[in-house]
């Protein structure tokens, strides 16, 4: 059956105004081509374009496109045209076609590249790109490439944290770099073994970071490895031996060639020990041996910087602390010596008390928790009344006593160096704080004395309030645990409180003094419109 004639309204909405999209032009092309008459040849793309670029359409025929025509721009500018676009996908996601780096970026991105082999070139860049290098480079690179070449801040705060979760860096002086190289050093002689590990990374750091390192603070040290004994009854004889003590002694790092290379060495801080050993434990991997005492002793008479020497929780006994006391009796340096939670009985407090007397420099003075009695506490007594250095003295948690803790309140009428005296825990009583009030009432130096737990009783409150009712320089006492009463507590806190206020506006007279004063000039009352008020400086 033949087909209805195209009426012009039909040709009209096919082809001449409404423009159909590039897949419905594809489709009516598909279908127009076998639906064509016999007679007619099916028309091209380029025929059916040329047909509507005329306007004449062909009603009769069946199945014709009408493809507009590109546009004037598009003829000029080929990839204005839709159909000849194509999309391009980069595999940098940052590529740009519209962005080309610049050659110094190119140039930067080389540099960081190949820092690691070629590192001395930072030196000839200008700042600006240093920085952009400095802020792109690995900080994972060698620290033979970076030690002496980077000083840049920045840098080694993106090493520390790369490493260490916890990075305090006001414990290292504010410095970065710092506090990377030491606890680099400190990672290596923790779990170094003597006679087992390789000496050679430990040499190579020390001659990398000697310039840089101020402070060695050890938390552990390991023995060296022991053969374990062969035959049947290992594990009892082990037990029987760790018991009684009869087990070789172990020798720890030897600590002669470390500070020998460090020239800025300030603090040294040592603890003879090994932490989370679990299931391991014995202990020989506690104990601070003679030889190790003697090497140590050497290497800190020789170490002339050093300031802060603390030695704690390592089972000092009193012939090893006589033994350190005898290389250190000249030191020039040390101002602060920390003996803490060892065996230091009498004997080891005549020591400390002759280095006190030996034109020592000492300042603070750290004997917590050791075995000091009377006879000790009278030792280090007859040293603060000659010494004129000290100002810092602890002997919490030690067993003076009575005795011993009037001996130590009798030397401090004639001392006038002290400002702060720990002497909590050690089993005094009422008879002390007879002698502690006439101190209060007679020194002018302590500003701070810790008393806690010690059973004063009402009675020794009682003195203390009458001692401290003429004190004007004392502003911390700590009274916990003394049964004191409530009431003499109550008026030595306020005594404290009033001590305190008088301190403060004490500092700021000087504060003022110190500054220059400010005065105004007044003016007239209008001249604030358009002048502010005239400031001037009186000497």
């Amino acid at each position: 059956m033949a087909e209805p004639p195209l009426t012009e309204q039909t040709q009209q909405s096919e082809g001449g105004d409404k423009q159909s999209s590039p897949a419905d032009e594809d489709a009516k092309s598909t279908k127009s081509g076998p639906k064509s008459q016999g007679g007619s040849k099916p028309t091209s793309r380029a025929g059916s374009a040329g047909s509507h670029k005329s306007g004449k359409s062909q009603g009769s025929k069946r199945g014709r496109e009408f493809v507009q025509t590109p546009t004037g721009s598009a003829k000029d500018n080929p990839a204005a045209d839709w159909r000849n676009m194509r999309r391009i996908i980069a595999e940098d996601p940052e590529w740009s076609l519209a962005t080309v780096p610049l050659l110094t970026e190119l140039s930067v991105k080389h540099i960081v590249e190949n820092f690691e082999n070629n590192s001395e070139i930072l030196t000839d860049l200008l700042p600006k790109h240093q920085n952009k290098v400095l802020e792109k480079i690995s900080p994972s690179l060698p620290l033979k490439v970076t030690a002496n070449l980077v000083q840049d801040e920045d840098y080694w705060k993106r090493c520390c944290k790369a490493r260490w979760e916890i990075c305090d860096v006001s414990a290292y002086g504010e410095s970065w770099k710092r506090m990377y190289f030491e606890k680099h050093l400190q990672e290596i002689i923790e779990h170094f073994v003597p006679e087992t590990t390789d000496p050679t990374k430990l040499t190579e750091t020390l001659a990398l970071s000697a310039n840089y390192i101020k402070k060695i603070d050890i938390n552990q040290l390991l023995p060296p490895v022991r053969e374990a004994p062969k035959g049947p009854d290992f594990d009892e004889a082990s037990d029987a031996g760790s018991d009684i003590g009869e087990e070789p002694e172990c020798d720890h790092f030897n600590f002669t060639p470390v500070l020998k290379a460090l020239p800025n060495l300030e603090e040294l801080h040592l603890t003879y020990g090994v932490k989370d050993c679990g299931m391991n434990f014995e202990w020989n991997l506690f104990q601070f041996t003679a030889r190790d005492c003697l090497q140590l002793a050497e290497c800190v008479a020789k170490c002339k910087t050093l300031k802060v020497f603390k030695l704690h929780r390592s089972k000092v006994d009193e012939d090893k602390v006589r033994v350190l006391i005898s290389h250190i009796l000249d030191h020039p340096s040390l101002i602060e010596l920390d003996l803490s939670h060892n065996l230091i009985g009498d004997r080891g407090a005549r020591a400390v008390g002759k280095f006190l007397n030996n034109h020592s420099q000492l300042v603070r003075l750290n004997l917590c928790d050791n075995q000091i009695k009377a006879a000790g506490a009278q030792a280090i007594a007859h040293a603060l009344t000659k010494n004129t250095t000290l100002q810092f003295l602890n002997l919490r948690l030690n067993r003076l006593g009575d005795d011993g803790g009037q001996a130590i309140c009798r030397s401090l009428l004639k001392n006038t160096t002290l400002r702060e005296v720990n002497v909590g825990s050690n089993d005094m009583a009422e008879p002390t704080a007879a002698i502690l009030s006439q101190v209060v009432m007679q020194n002018n130096t302590v500003k701070s004395i810790d008393l806690s737990c010690n059973r004063l009783g009402p009675d020794g409150g009682k003195q203390l309030q009458e001692g401290m009712e003429e004190n004007t320089t004392i502003t911390q006492m700590d009274l916990r645990l003394t049964e004191c009463g409530q009431e003499s507590e109550y008026c030595i806190n306020q005594i404290l409180h009033r001590n305190q206020e008088q301190e403060r506006e004490a500092n700021i007279r000087d504060m003022e003094a110190h500054t220059p004063k400010m005065k105004k000039i007044a003016q007239p009352q209008a001249a604030h419109r358009y002048k502010s008020s005239a400031i001037i400086r009186v000497a």
